[in-house]
């Protein structure tokens, strides 16, 4: 685990190099899946998050932006409502599910051109384009896949929120709950 420390001057310092390095570094780093944390360097207080935080901000509005406005907006709906801890397990869920099917995508691809996943990185969106139009049939089923992983992890979050609902107002029946009567 590489420890970078935040000074008070905004600087990161790597411990494991011995030098200074910057945001772009640190991105590098999450990009090339390198563990590390980040650590204020005198109180010693955990800001790895902070800092994960600020690489999104400065690539969103660096470049082509992941979230749209009104994304952002439901996000910070979320923000102190009953459901933020179930909707950001929601998020986790799906960026995972949806990073089985790049990986998949990307395995499928190069076992075609008989390579490794770097090397299909080299082809330009014309000749993915094509790939994908040749792969509809195989890609039917790993879109139905990431969308059943979706829809269960929808319904199990609706569940969380029936049983967290039911907890909150035990002596009330709600429609459609079981045990709800039915007149």
């Amino acid at each position: 685990m590489r420890i970078i420390k935040k000074y008070p001057n905004r600087r990161l310092y790597d411990t494991a190099t011995s030098g200074y390095i910057t945001l772009a570094d640190v991105k590098q780093m999450v990009v090339d899946k390198t563990p590390f944390q980040v650590r204020d360097a005198k109180t010693n207080e955990e800001l790895t998050r902070a800092i994960l935080l600020q690489i999104i901000l400065d690539e969103e509005a660096a470049g082509v932006p992941m979230f749209s406005n009104d994304m952002l907006a439901q996000m910070i709906r979320f923000y102190g409502g009953s459901m933020q801890g179930v909707v950001g397990g929601l998020f986790e869920q799906n960026v995972r599910a949806f990073t089985e099917f790049q990986q998949k995508m990307g395995e499928k691809g190069a076992s075609l051109i008989g390579g490794s996943n770097s090397d299909i990185s080299k082809f330009g969106p014309e000749v993915w384009q094509q790939f994908m139009q040749n792969q509809a049939p195989a890609m039917q089923g790993v879109v139905g896949n990431y969308l059943e992983q979706s829809t269960k992890m929808f319904v199990d979050m609706q569940q969380k929120m029936q049983e967290s609902t039911k907890q909150f107002f035990p002596g009330f029946t709600f429609p459609g709950f079981p045990g709800a009567e039915k007149k």
